[in-house]
């Protein structure tokens, strides 16, 4: 580390005013040689953490649709629920004479990532039909119920596999069954007087075209409780293969029989499937959190107060406001050269985030990956200048399980904060592992506790840091 005498002076003051604030978050510097810079090193300036309700966002358009309950000691219970648009096999599709049904399934293919208990929680899933058209529905945000009708539809009890593929046994025309390999999945068993009388009868006249069917049949819900802790798995409705038994997209799959068309004294066996799909109709998912009797409730209710830990929850739940409030002051107090202020130069700035001791336990582990961005003038979330596009490879905030922290790269963004630029605080909250998520995730169910500020903290010891390495210029 290097110090110029012009700047020793610098940092003394720099060091009074930051130490000196009220109530102010430390800030501190990772000093691994590989991040090594020359100038003067700021390691006291104040950060401030505030625990906030995350905001409400769209349930459609996901890459992946979350479904489950659970129950964490620390951030109360979660749920989520998944309402969703049925289409049809083909425009003027027809069963044929005297379709009788065997039985029908539900099938969700699993997506990437599941958060909580697949060890002992058993899951209850229930199927409802939607009162309404779906495809109609004028707002999908997460905190919007849709209504049901009737009573349960179909129903599944049992321990959940989101990674574990399994046989089945498929129907093949003029053969006998075989068993086939599946793709991971759940196969909820659906009622078969309910897919007897309200699809397998259906008026052919609610076969002639998909948006037919969706005012005809509605849509379903489903809706999840568990026993024990629980958690959260996710569902993919992008797949575009319908096939009954072996296609990759969710879809009810009807088993039935049926007259033979020229041998009337002959009955046929056959499966057909409805496709689910985003690229046919709607697709949302419903979100609530409880955070009844915790400590983040206290938080909520009380935000002027100072905490030791703030929180982060995925499922659009929690999220942190950051804040950088004597940036300025330390600007301002710069000592004054034959008449002029000199300029700083910010070499690199890294805002690092501590896990708090402890918070990192399965089955409720640590999130893997933060996002961070700021509020423009409009009070729209934007990215950071330091990630713009918001794929920056080297923008940070994936979780290091070794130090239990993250850390960002900001040095654009604290340059322009220094230079006047106004802070309208900056934001943390989880992020998907796969992708960086500016709006609220709902394609991560994750949770993280993280340190803020520590009076007296020793060199080292966990909190909230901002690493400030500049150079003064004339």
């Amino acid at each position: 580390m290097k110090f110029t005498k012009r700047d020793l002076l610098t940092l003394l003051i720099g060091l009074f005013l930051f130490a000196s604030c009220k109530d102010e978050n430390t800030i501190g510097l990772n000093t691994d040689t590989e991040n090594t810079f020359s100038g003067t090193l700021i390691d006291t300036a104040t950060v401030t953490s505030q625990t906030l309700l995350d905001d409400v966002t769209s349930g459609v358009g996901l890459t992946r649709h979350p479904l489950g309950y659970m129950t964490d000691p620390v951030f109360g219970k979660s749920f989520a629920n998944i309402s969703m648009s049925v289409g049809i096999p083909s425009a003027a599709f027809r069963f044929g004479t005297n379709p009788v049904i065997d039985s029908a399934v539900l099938v969700l293919p699993y997506s990437s990532q599941f958060y909580g208990d697949t060890t002992t929680s058993v899951y209850t899933l229930q199927v409802k039909q939607l009162a309404n058209d779906l495809s109609q529905e004028k707002s999908f945000q997460t905190n919007l119920n849709f209504a049901t009708s009737g009573s349960i539809r179909g129903t599944f009890s049992g321990k959940i596999q989101p990674n574990t593929k399994f046989k089945i046994s498929s129907i093949v025309t003029g053969g006998p069954d075989t068993l086939v390999t599946v793709g991971p999945q759940l196969r909820i068993k659906l009622d078969n007087t309910f897919i007897q009388s309200s699809i397998v009868n259906a008026d052919t006249s609610k076969f002639e075209s998909i948006n037919a069917f969706f005012r005809y049949f509605k849509g379903l819900q489903v809706t999840a409780a568990t026993s024990n802790q629980g958690g959260i798995m996710f569902f993919n409705f992008t797949g575009t293969d319908f096939t009954a038994n072996t296609g990759t997209g969710a879809r009810i799959d009807i088993y039935y029989k049926r007259q033979n068309a020229t041998t009337t004294t002959a009955i046929d066996t056959l499966v057909t499937s409805f496709p689910i799909s985003t690229a046919n109709g709607p697709i949302t998912t419903t979100i609530g959190h409880d955070y009844t009797g915790t400590a983040i409730k206290t938080q909520l209710d009380n935000p002027k107060a100072k905490y030791q830990v703030t929180y982060l929850q995925a499922l659009a739940g929690l999220k942190n406001k950051i804040s950088f409030p004597y940036l300025k002051s330390f600007v301002n107090n710069l000592p004054i050269k034959n008449g002029v202020k000199p300029k700083v130069v910010v070499n690199k700035a890294q805002l690092v985030i501590d896990l708090s001791d402890g918070t990192d336990v399965a089955p409720f582990n640590a999130a893997q990956r933060l996002s961070l961005y700021s509020y423009d003038i409009a009070g729209q979330r934007t990215n950071l200048p330091d990630n713009p596009s918001g794929t920056s490879a080297t923008f940070g905030g994936y979780f290091d399980s070794v130090n239990k922290r993250y850390i960002f790269s900001v040095t654009d963004y604290i340059q322009a904060l220094i230079n006047g630029s106004t802070d309208y605080g900056a934001f943390l909250a989880p992020s998907s592992l796969t992708e960086f998520n500016l709006t609220p995730s709902v394609t991560s169910a994750a949770r993280s506790v993280i340190n803020t500020y520590k009076a007296g903290a020793s060199s080292g010891e966990k909190r909230l840091k901002l690493n400030i390495y500049y150079t003064l210029v004339n």
